[in-house]
């Protein structure tokens, strides 16, 4: 998403097609491969034990293949939902008004997270708000009336 007029709540997610697409795709594939490869030799065990354990083992491989593909994708977002919470925080300090600054430390990750998008003029009233309403991220993405792009996540 290269233009960044356009992102909006509707617009903001990210396809990564190396990993959402590509390796997906082919262990989803060798997945699949490999049921079939085991449902093929699951009657070997009388003729190779060599061949009945290998296809096994082929099937667990393919499985744990899995972990590595999530656990990529999950750490670079954790992170970056910990510098959006620091940013925010730091940001609602600047823009606040001190009597409130008290208050910005209630607000959740969840709801840190969809401030991101609301522009300085908006992002004192929804923090208020957010506290106010327990408003979800979501709820509070919604609210948002000038969306603010954010082209450095992940």
């Amino acid at each position: 998403m290269s233009d960044s007029s356009r992102q909006s709540l509707k617009s903001y997610g990210r396809l990564n097609p190396p990993s959402h697409v590509v390796l997906f795709t082919v262990l989803v594939a060798n997945l699949v491969f490999a049921l079939f490869y085991v449902a093929h030799h699951w009657n070997d065990s009388y003729t190779s034990s060599d061949s009945y354990f290998a296809s096994k083992w082929y099937l667990v491989l393919s499985l744990v293949a899995f972990i590595p593909l999530f656990k990529l994708r999950s750490y670079p977002i954790k992170l970056q939902n910990r510098i959006i919470r620091l940013e925010e925080r730091l940001r609602l300090h600047v823009l606040a008004p001190a009597e409130w600054h008290a208050q910005i430390h209630r607000l959740t990750e969840d709801q840190l997270i969809g401030l991101r998008f609301a522009p300085d003029d908006e992002v004192v009233e929804l923090a208020k708000l957010a506290l106010k309403d327990n408003l979800s991220r979501k709820q509070i993405e919604g609210r948002i009336k000038n969306w603010r792009p954010d082209e450095s996540r992940i």
